[in-house]
């Protein structure tokens, strides 16, 4: 397919009822993509649903839902194909009735086993089959016959040829059967074959319903009314989805924040664990922003809505997760080739049976029930939900734990990854400067350290350049006063100026103190090592009023180290992913001194740092890597990342940092936990198994199945009930991924 212009294009997801099998799925897609003016289509089973890219139109939508409808399915609206959260045993009156049916004409088959003849009369039999063949089986006769006016096959097809035959059998040597005789009926064997695979549906949809938890999970964040302040006075209920861009909104103690937001007043404690997965409270005070959907703590609070309806965060995360659930695995699509053909090739194979039983001398009512067994067993359902079940269930399970996986294929890729390359500042670092030294010249005291401290934190405290904000910070820290300065200027390029206290100082860097004439004197040694360590300098100098001495009208105040701090458990992280067998690369723009500094305190050899690399230059030393042989992870958070996520194998962002990394990103990250990156790849790794799995059964269960029942090893009970249970392990297997914690 030509790569598509999305700018043009609009997506769909539609509801779909009705699919049962792999073939359903490639039949629904066939339909879907004939529509003129449809990109693409993609089917997912277990969400019984599709998602659509085409051409928009003013006829479109209703086109795509009559494609369904010709295709033999049902096109479903958001409302009706939406999970709810429904009882366990949600509609299960049509197997309870078929069982209730079912069970005496099992009997007869449990009093053999004890040399017991409980045959019931043949006009009961039929009573009793009857029913279920074609009213609670009525399903699998519409469903077929939509499959064989499109020329196509599905699970329905094959079931309700199976059934028919055995009740078509039943009626016939019932009814030609010498007066007063008792011929062997196979009514038991049409009615309980339906009822297994209608109680096989049952299971499997409850099943699928636990998949879709973690969706459910994630829309039941968002309350349902906002409490607004009016303008007038007071506050209002109002509904969420009335709520505005710029409404105030009230938040109580242990109430859900409806919208993102910025706090006005009040200062309190937000529990975010269910969108980020961080247990641990994290304290708010007024100017800090607040997500939707996390949980208020002790403290009464007023913010201003900064973002409603699609464009909140909850809103970004429930569309990722649902973009992975939808979207296809490589692997899928080889599936969906294998299914396309798989129907027809059982109808052949039961046809095969037939007529050897009947070469072979057997009679035509055996040899009729051996290729009964066959269709029934050879019900590709397993096939169908292999991937999509356990792909729902990992990436389910990854957004509770902070980990949001945007598309499969990002999921299915992750697991080979032999390299990691990641960004340093942002990533593997605060990406703050913070101020490592502060250096006074000469044998001062304490107290002359705290004063000139606390005078270059007063200068500093109008800026919001990096390095000021890390003084201010730094001089909080130690409880020092920071006055107001006086008659401050910046000079651009350079630093700034003002008076403090009626003293005049400057502060800036190390060149535009040589530019001014001021010499460090006896720190000069003390800067060089701070420089090799990869710290930034800066100096304050005081304006001096008596005379002129060589150094000029200034003298050196204090020597200020600036450097970014590895982020907590940075280095633990590395060291996890290099004892996995995983190389590890950092990519830096600092100088190659810096870079190395940072290396060695995060644990990383000399061969393991990029250095000196321009931000447009990132994305061709991913491609390098792909290029040697290796499978790449880059982990980054800014802007300047974008291209090196989408260059990579698989981007992964972290969430504290850029919507356009999040974009670019496969995966991302919804703290800034460098632990989070061993975790996902973790979890690719183990829903891949689970995928291998699930196709290992639901072809282990066909392969070995078919040949058996050809040979008449099975009857069609036992076909059924082993087809029904092939649908349930597999998604069974799946659901084993919800236990999976994140290190």
């Amino acid at each position: 397919m030509d790569p598509m212009n999305t700018s043009t294009s609009s997506t769909l997801d539609l509801g779909i009822g009705g699919m049962t099998c792999a073939s359903c799925v490639g039949r629904v897609e066939k339909a879907l993509k004939k529509v003129p003016g449809v990109h693409d289509a993609t089917v997912n089973l277990a969400t019984e649903s599709a998602r659509i890219v085409f051409a928009p139109s003013a006829d479109a939508e209703a086109q795509l839902r009559r494609a369904v409808r010709n295709a033999g399915y049902e096109p479903l609206t958001p409302q009706e194909a939406a999970p709810a959260d429904a009882s366990p045993w949600a509609d299960f009156a049509p197997v309870a009735i078929g069982l209730a049916l079912s069970a005496p004409l099992v009997l007869p088959m449990v009093g053999d086993l004890f040399g017991e003849h409980w045959m019931l009369p043949a006009w009961l039999q039929f009573v009793l089959a009857t029913p279920v063949q074609f009213i609670l089986g009525a399903r699998f006769y519409r469903a077929g016959w939509h499959a064989l006016k499109a020329l196509t096959g599905n699970m329905d097809l094959l079931v309700a040829i199976g059934t028919s035959a055995s009740w078509g059998l039943s009626m016939w040597l019932w009814l030609t059967a010498p007066e007063h005789s008792m011929p062997h009926l196979y009514f038991e064997a049409s009615a309980v074959v339906v009822t297994l695979v209608l109680l096989g549906k049952w299971l499997e949809a409850r099943a699928k319903r636990q998949t879709t938890a973690a969706i459910r999970a994630l829309h039941s964040l968002r309350p349902d009314i906002a409490h607004v302040l009016l303008r007038a006075g007071g506050e209002a209920d109002v509904p969420l989805a009335e709520v505005l861009r710029g409404d105030r909104v009230v938040v109580r103690p242990g109430e859900r924040i409806p919208v993102d937001g910025v706090i006005d007043q009040g200062e309190t404690q937000v529990d975010e664990s269910m969108l980020t997965g961080e247990p641990l409270p994290v304290p708010k005070a007024p100017t800090d922003a607040v997500t939707g959907g996390s949980i208020n703590g002790e403290g009464r609070m007023v913010m201003t809505v900064t973002a409603v309806g699609l464009e909140t965060v909850l809103s970004k995360i429930i569309r990722l997760v649902e973009d992975a659930q939808a979207g296809k695995a490589p692997i899928q699509r080889l599936v969906d080739q294998v299914s396309a053909v798989f129907v027809p090739v059982v109808l052949g194979i039961a046809v095969l049976t037939l007529g050897g039983w009947l070469l072979a001398g057997a009679a035509p009512e055996a040899a009729l029930i051996h290729a009964v067994a066959v269709l029934v067993i050879a019900c590709p359902c397993a096939l169908g939900l292999a991937t999509p079940a356990a792909i729902m269930a990992g990436t389910g399970v990854a957004a509770t734990h902070g980990i949001l996986i945007k598309d499969a294929q990002a999921l299915e890729l992750a697991h080979k990854v032999d390299t990691v390359a990641f960004d340093k500042t942002g990533t593997l670092t605060l990406g703050q400067p913070q101020l490592t030294a502060f250096v006074v010249p000469g044998e001062k005291g304490e107290a002359d350290d705290g004063t000139q401290m606390a005078a270059a934190a007063s200068l500093q405290s109008g800026s919001e350049h990096p390095l000021a904000r890390a003084v201010v910070a730094a001089a909080k820290v130690r409880g020092l006063h920071v006055a107001e300065p006086d008659n401050v200027r910046a000079v651009p390029g350079r630093g700034s100026e003002g008076e403090v206290g009626n003293r005049s100082y400057l502060i800036g860097s190390l060149r535009w103190m040589e530019e001014l004439g001021v010499g460090l004197g006896d720190l000069e040694a003390e800067a060089k090592r701070l420089q090799n360590s990869g710290a930034t300098l800066s100096a304050m100098v005081e304006r001096t009023t008596q005379g002129l001495s060589a150094a000029g009208p200034y003298r050196l105040y204090a020597l200020m180290a600036f450097a970014d701090e590895p982020k907590p458990g940075a280095r633990e992280a590395l060291a996890l992913l290099r004892s996995r067998g995983i190389r590890v690369m950092m990519i830096s723009g600092d100088n190659r001194g810096a870079a190395l500094a940072m290396g060695a305190r995060l644990g990383l050899s000399v061969d393991e740092v990029m250095a000196e690399v321009l931000p447009a230059d990132k994305a061709a030393k991913v491609a390098a890597l792909r290029e040697g042989g290796h499978t790449v992870v880059m982990v980054g958070d800014g802007v300047n990342d974008a291209p090196a996520l989408a260059a990579a194998d698989v981007g992964m962002a972290m969430g504290t940092g850029t919507d356009v990394a999040m974009h670019a990103a496969g995966i991302t990250l919804m703290r800034g936990d460098v632990g989070l990156v061993a975790s996902a790849l973790d979890i690719s790794h183990r829903t891949v198994i689970k995928i291998r799995q699930n196709l290992f059964w639901a072809f282990a269960y066909n392969v070995a199945g078919i040949p058996l029942a050809a040979l008449g090893y099975l009857s069609p009970v036992v076909a059924g009930a082993a087809m029904a249970l092939s649908s349930v392990s597999v998604v069974t297997n799946a659901l084993l991924l919800k236990r999976w914690r994140a290190r």
